[in-house]
């Protein structure tokens, strides 16, 4: 057999071609390093004079644990840090610095109408890296906080002194602290094992098996698996002394003095800790050491009846869409919000009957009220009766995603298929009276108690609806085949996300909006007749795949180089 050879000049254009586009990538990164590393604007504080104390509405804090380019269970990534920060800016806020919260406490001065503490904690190199240029971009100012203990051990995965120095010359960075140390105590893990003392990367390590039955190194006695106090009360005053005294000594010799603004990890307890001895003895330092304290977290509101030392902020998580953070906003401060709808001539239609829902591409993200529904109807599906309907649902295990078939305007009649805390519901509305027709547990024996609030439940539902026989299938296993139901009227399809009376984790109080994630909707008639299909096709479909292409090739580069 003979083999065709390739020739010199056919291997030549292919070298050009691969050069060339290695060559583009190159210059992306160094435009993406460029801009990461140089600041070529200045942050310009709002006008003092145009605001007023006749229209006091106190100031929000939100609070990011950090930011990865991508985005991971914890960081935010870029894209949605942008997003939700140009919500804010659209909204009208401001941000504000922590003078001007001395300021409006101790001087009475006023905040302007929407004014905004934004803060970034545990003071992670890649967080200044990917928030800059956004913050740049929107005219924002920040806090870093950062941990006093992280300096000496120059991990290069947290900024130094030196970076801090430069955050700050910048303009658009001031500094705060989460404290000397981040360190858990009196830890059990999911089976009630007793786990003592861990450092946060061990705690980091373990926390998949690590439910909520642990505390922060200066809330509490350090205690054995009995509960009983492993310490004497002087033991317990010299060790959170200590933290203290190397916080201050450390921040004084690196620095040049401590931040004012101080987060303490975590307290949520109206006090100072979750014991009253350990609470007295951080009270007395923060009042000692810092001009403020933020004390709680889950609320976004400040007011002038706040304490300037139990200040609230609250920590968006990275699966937050930015409806959610604005959901949150307006719950909070009562004051009107304008959300966010993305692609207008998908969002056309469907009708919005409760909540918010945001358009990206072949994805509807809809976002509930808090403690209750978000609810949109298909538009033109009234005569809708015996159909194939395809759907991803993408929102987190925790909360409840539905779709409703042969739908009654006021929902009064329906057919619904639901997933709730990962269990499925079928039901049956009859003129407002609901049967249930079937039920299954997917959680293969885990308490609800031991999913976390972020963990993802990635479905592929596909239903037939035809006469009065209903299949389902879950990622291709029948959920229900032939199952009977009795109306075979025509009726609409909505889709309904909600909140599902769970998500209390250690670190933030419970979340109760929710996030319905429905990806690739598509409705056919029983022969395919396409009804709707919210997919992706032709050019949109290719840009699509282009950009996540070299959104992977980029992040590939920024991770391995």
């Amino acid at each position: 057999m003979k083999y065709k050879e390739i020739s010199p000049k056919r291997k030549d254009r292919k070298k050009i071609i691969r050069g060339t586009i290695q060559a583009l990538i190159l210059l992306v990164l160094l435009i993406v390093a460029i801009r990461a590393i140089f600041t070529f604007s200045e942050y310009s504080p709002y006008d003092h004079n145009v605001v007023s104390n006749n229209d006091d509405n106190g100031f929000i804090v939100i609070s990011y644990f950090g930011v990865d380019r991508s985005g991971t269970n914890k960081l935010i990534s870029t894209e949605a840090l942008e997003n939700q920060l140009k919500a804010l800016k659209d909204n009208g806020y401001v941000t504000i610095t922590q003078q001007d919260v001395l300021d409006y406490y101790n001087e009475g001065k006023a905040l302007p109408s929407k004014a905004l503490l934004l803060l970034f904690e545990d003071g992670r190199r890649d967080t200044a890296i990917f928030a800059q240029k956004i913050m740049e971009k929107y005219n924002y100012k920040a806090t870093m906080l950062t941990y006093a203990d992280k300096f000496s051990k120059n991990d290069p995965k947290f900024l130094m002194p030196k970076d801090l120095k430069e955050l700050v010359k910048s303009s658009y960075w001031e500094l705060g602290t989460n404290g000397y140390r981040l360190e858990y105590i009196n830890v059990f893990d999911k089976d009630d094992n007793y786990l003592g003392e861990l450092t946060s990367n061990d705690f980091s390590k373990l926390s998949t098996n690590i439910r909520r039955n642990y505390n922060h190194y200066l809330m509490d006695y350090i205690r054995d698996e009995n509960n009983i106090p492993k310490e004497t009360y002087s033991e317990m005053n010299e060790r959170i002394d200590y933290d203290y005294e190397k916080l201050y000594e450390i921040y004084n010799k690196e620095l040049g003095s401590v931040p004012s603004l101080y987060a303490l990890m975590h307290s949520n307890t109206s006090q100072f800790g979750t014991n009253d001895k350990v609470s007295k003895i951080n009270e007395k330092w923060i009042n000692k050491i810092f001009s403020m304290n933020f004390n709680r977290e889950g609320f976004s509101l400040n007011t002038r009846d706040s304490s300037i030392y139990d200040l609230t902020r609250m920590q968006p998580q990275a699966y937050w869409s930015t409806n959610h953070l604005l959901m949150r906003v307006w719950d909070d401060t009562k004051q009107d919000v304008n959300f966010v709808v993305g692609d207008e001539e998908r969002s056309k239609s469907f009708q919005n009957i409760k909540g918010e829902s945001e358009f990206k591409d072949d994805t509807i993200i809809l976002t509930s009220l808090p403690e209750d529904q978000g609810i949109i109807k298909l538009l033109d599906s009234e005569d809708f009766k015996n159909i194939k309907l395809s759907i991803e649902l993408n929102g987190n295990i925790i909360g409840s995603q539905a779709i409703y078939l042969r739908a009654s305007d006021d929902l009064q009649n329906n057919l619904r298929f639901k997933i709730i805390n990962n269990n499925i519901e079928i039901t049956e509305s009859i003129d407002g009276k609901e049967e249930l027709l079937y039920s299954k547990d997917l959680n293969d024996g885990r308490d609800v108690d031991d999913i976390d609030i972020n963990e993802k439940g990635n479905k592929k539902v596909n239903i037939i609806l035809n006469e009065n026989k209903l299949d389902i299938t879950l990622d291709g296993e029948t959920v229900v085949e032939g199952l009977e139901v009795q109306s075979t009227e025509k009726g609409s399809v909505f889709l309904e996300s909600a909140w599902g009376e769970y998500g209390y984790s250690q670190r933030n109080i419970a979340d109760d909006v929710y996030d319905g994630i429905f990806k690739k909707l598509k409705v056919t008639e029983i022969d395919d007749t396409v009804l709707y299909d919210g997919s992706l096709k032709g050019t949109e479909l290719i840009k699509y795949n282009i950009k996540n292409y070299f959104e992977k090739v980029i992040n590939w580069f920024i991770t391995n180089l």
